[in-house]
């Protein structure tokens, strides 16, 4: 007899990023490996998962590859580690390391690693025999080229290698699984702007972007969670303080479920099953409830950094995602220790609803400048 897995992890990493009461959870948009959409570090984890303006160290290549040719260092590293939804799953965990080398003024290239363990899982078979255990694992391997184009705009390409391992290749309810194994590309803009005292800047990320993908051999595919991250920031200079203000919206370039009947037929929105072109485009007006939906599916944070002589920094942030959609809305506070050419940083979550799997959330990250330009 087939062994069955009891796959707590599945339904995790499926609806990890979107937490939300069943009863209020009435359209979400679900995708496979959402872990591709965990913010890795601890700054922009204390200013409300955000940062794709105002990142300025080697974690721009999860938020804003394009703003690796901003970087005042030529060299920069960075690891971070978070206790991942350790109330759900004991022992799973976020980690990410990064690194970005500037070839010259113009030019800049980026690499970086993000693994989400789920902790240890036990099998068992149809007759709830238990036959071992097993440990999922997710990792994803990233490649960035970042230019300038005159002073102020910047572009860059990234490619993804991602890989999701999350049933141990066993058959769930007589359905094969398998690992998924693929490759996603991302776009991004970054654009500074110097104003007397200070710098306006505004940043554009489009993440994977690539095929659909199953967990089950021959089943339904499913779109990565392609993700669109715009946003400004305004970083004001004083005697003693800096202060940066910012703000992301996000929103899933995934089409949104329709409404079915019993029979499966659509009888509001548009079909789902459909290429990943149509898919991005589309998603911008398939909701089945118009314009008030399409709405409900923007999310985003608001940030605010205060650092003092330029070596403790506190931080504060929100997030919101409207309750149809994902219903992760909580608040974060962080702060940091900047020394040379070290930078500590340390971020808590304040969820709004304290049965969330993101409450009391603790994100650790360790930035290093290397060859630090003391111009």
């Amino acid at each position: 007899m087939k062994p069955v897995l009891f796959i707590i992890p599945f339904l995790i990493t499926l609806l990890s990023s979107f937490c939300a009461e069943a009863q209020n959870n009435s359209n979400p948009i679900l995708t496979p490996v959402p872990f591709l959409t965990i913010s890795p570090d601890a700054r922009s984890g204390g200013m409300g998962d955000g940062g794709v303006a105002f990142s300025d160290d080697a974690n721009t290549t999860f938020w804003n590859p394009a703003r690796m040719s901003f970087l005042s260092q030529p060299s920069n590293a960075s690891i971070s580690y978070s206790p991942w939804l350790r109330k759900i799953i004991p022992g799973s965990y976020f980690g990410y390391a990064s690194f970005v080398q500037k070839i010259d003024d113009r030019n800049a290239i980026g690499f970086s690693i993000r693994q989400l363990k789920l902790g240890k899982i036990d099998l068992y078979d149809n007759n709830a025999q238990p036959l071992g255990s097993y440990e999922p694992n997710e990792y994803s391997i990233d490649a960035s080229y970042a230019r300038t184009f005159g002073q102020n705009f910047s572009l860059a390409l990234s490619l993804r290698y991602i890989h999701s391992d999350i049933s141990n290749s066993t058959a769930v309810q007589e359905v094969e699984t398998k690992p998924i194994n693929t490759i996603s590309t991302d776009v991004s803009v970054a654009y500074n702007y110097p104003f007397k005292d200070g710098v306006y800047s505004f940043g554009l990320d489009i993440s994977n972007i690539g095929p659909k993908v199953s967990y089950t051999t021959g089943g339904q595919k499913y779109f990565l969670p392609i993700n669109l991250r715009l946003g400004p920031s305004w970083t004001f200079f004083s005697e003693q303080f800096q202060t940066t203000i910012a703000f992301d919206i996000n929103k899933l370039l995934v089409p949104t479920p329709p409404l079915r009947d019993s029979n499966g037929d659509i009888i509001k929105g548009r079909d789902d099953n459909r290429s990943v072109v149509s898919g991005i485009f589309g998603s911008f007006s398939d909701a089945p409830g118009g314009f008030d939906e399409e709405l409900k599916e923007v999310y985003g944070s608001a940030s605010l950094e205060l650092v003092y002589v330029k070596r403790f920094a506190m931080r504060l942030g929100y997030f919101y995602d409207n309750k149809d959609k994902g219903n992760r809305q909580y608040a974060t506070t962080g702060i940091g220790i900047l020394l040379d050419p070290i930078n500590i940083n340390l971020a808590y979550v304040i969820a709004q609803q304290m049965d969330s799997p993101f409450a009391n959330a603790l994100r650790f990250s360790l930035i290093l400048h290397l060859n630090e330009n003391k111009k």
